[in-house]
């Protein structure tokens, strides 16, 4: 699928800051809106859209609990300037969910659904980064409810909003569209050191019209 970090993102030492942002010290809590009541009995992870199969795929909590863990050290870049630099992060890695659920071949974006019907957009390339992960804890700890408990997306080479909290589910599109936060003056793409932040800094080609 191609490697999304033109750049080569390596660890801090090797790269330092993307430009813009600034050393933060702890996990500062940034959401829009309530955190959701977790409920395990009603929780589902679906994905649906343009499956290889034409089929929507679901799993319950136990059953995506289960599935092959993983873990990964990255750095989260949050788009209010502030990175938190070399967390251990653990969960289901994007790819597997790949596997188990395959798009079908003309698939070039997913749209990551979370609660609330908050969404975030992202080219098919950079979910399937072998880094991206459905992270359930931080540093061995299960995340806490304003940290996106049960489940929040990391795509470390972007910006945090591009890895929603409180995640449902995954649509498989065949067509680029824009997701909350992109509708809202967000960058389409959000790649922290190409510092794309904001819409009006998109190039031609960098996402759909607004």
């Amino acid at each position: 699928m191609g490697q999304p970090e033109s750049r080569k993102r390596g660890t801090a030492e090797q790269s330092g800051l993307p430009p813009g942002q600034r050393l933060q010290r702890g996990w500062p809590v940034t959401h829009y809106g309530p955190v959701p009541k977790f409920k395990p009995d009603r929780w589902e992870f679906r994905v649906f859209g343009a499956t290889a199969d034409g089929d929507k795929h679901c799993w319950n909590h136990q059953e995506f609990s289960a599935l092959a863990f993983s873990s990964v050290v990255a750095d989260l870049h949050c788009v209010t300037k502030f990175s938190m630099l070399g967390a251990e992060w653990g969960g289901i890695p994007a790819r597997e969910i790949m596997e188990l659920a395959p798009p079908a071949p003309h698939v070039t974006h997913v749209m990551v659904w979370a609660e609330y019907g908050f969404s975030s957009n992202l080219r098919l390339a950079d979910f399937a980064s072998d880094r991206a992960l459905f992270a359930t804890h931080k540093d061995g700890e299960l995340l806490t409810a304003e940290h996106g408990f049960p489940l929040r997306l990391v795509v470390p080479h972007l910006y945090a909003w591009k890895g929603p909290k409180w995640v449902r589910g995954i649509e498989y599109m065949t067509a680029d569209r824009r997701g909350f936060w992109e509708e809202r003056g967000y960058h389409n793409i959000g790649d922290p050191w190409s510092e794309q932040r904001y819409s009006y800094q998109e190039e031609p080609g960098d996402g759909p019209e607004l």
